[in-house]
Order: C-alpha cells, then sequence, then structure tokens
C-alpha cells in the first residue's frame, strides 16, 4: 500500500500540472477535436483519433491528480526533525565500499519528475527513518541485507 503524504513543493508541482492540464492543455486538445470533427469521416480522420487518445490520457491524469490531491496529507518540516531522518529530508549515505549516494524522502507521487528522490515507502527510506548522522542502516535488498551509513542530513531546499 502507497502513503499518502507528500511535501508541500510536491503538492503544489502536482496541483500546477493539474491546473496545465485543465485550463491549458485539454481547452486547446478540445479545439483541435473538434476542428478535426468538423472535417466530416472521423473513421480515417487521423487528426481526430490522435487528439481524442490525448484527450483520454489528459483525462486519465486530472482524475488521477484530483483523487491524490483529495487524499494527500502535506508534511511541512519541523524543527524537531533536525538531526535525524524524517520524511522530506535530504540524506547522504555510504557503504562499506565507499559508495555515496544522496536522495530526498517524499512521496510516492513526487518521485518521477525528480530523479535524487526516492519513496518513503522505498526500502531504504523505511531503514533510514528516526536515524542520526553515524548511524548504520541495515537495507533489505533482493540481493539480501546491505548496510549504508548516514554521512548528512538536511531539510535545506537543494537545486535539483
Amino acid at each position: 500500500m502507497k502513503t499518502n503524504l507528500i511535501t508541500r513543493q510536491g503538492y503544489q508541482e502536482l496541483q500546477a500540472e493539474l491546473d496545465h492540464l485543465w485550463k491549458r492543455y485539454r481547452p486547446e486538445i478540445t479545439e483541435k477535436v473538434s476542428w478535426a470533427a468538423s472535417l466530416g469521416d472521423r473513421s480515417e480522420n487521423a487528426d481526430y483519433h490522435y487528439n481524442k487518445k490525448i484527450l483520454r490520457e489528459i483525462d486519465r491524469r486530472v482524475r488521477y491528480l484530483r483523487k491524490v490531491l483529495k487524499e494527500a496529507r502535506v508534511v511541512d518540516y519541523s524543527p524537531q526533525q533536525e538531526g535525524k531522518v524524517f520524511f522530506g529530508a535530504w540524506v547522504e549515505v555510504e557503504n562499506e565500499q565507499g559508495e555515496r549516494i544522496g536522495f530526498r524522502i517524499v512521496g510516492p507521487d513526487e518521485i518521477f519528475k525528480h530523479k535524487s528522490y526516492i519513496s518513503i515507502d522505498s526500502p531504504m527510506a523505511r531503514a533510514l527513518i528516526k536515524k542520526a548522522v553515524d548511524d548504520e542502516a541495515v537495507v533489505q535488498t533482493p540481493a539480501g541485507p546491505k548496510t549504508w551509513y548516514v554521512t548528512a542530513i538536511s531539510y535545506q531546499p537543494r537545486p535539483e
């Protein structure tokens, strides 16, 4: 089951996407469909069929976004989080081989537009919650448990 948590930034991004789809893109495509339909025979009208397909995709995404935004629970930063890994944190970890990775822990609906974001539902995020710098986190992977060490935690916005 996926978590319905979302950062304020993520909520605003999804709301902006919904507004764009509903107020700009959908009317534009609807106009193209109407124009293509006015040309007559729809059975062989590629413009009509293509734009109807886009319209269905827009409507599907709009329904999804409305549902997500209605059910989402926005989690804002709180000073009590400082020094520990919680939702919304930027975390850097290192393994015993010296590999370093950094990412932000966010809601599952936020990860697709940001390559440095991971879902709170991921094994890595679950293993890191409540850890502090220098703490060890054992992450269960298909290849077996992997150990990572927390090297940095921040709640300050970072450039993508």
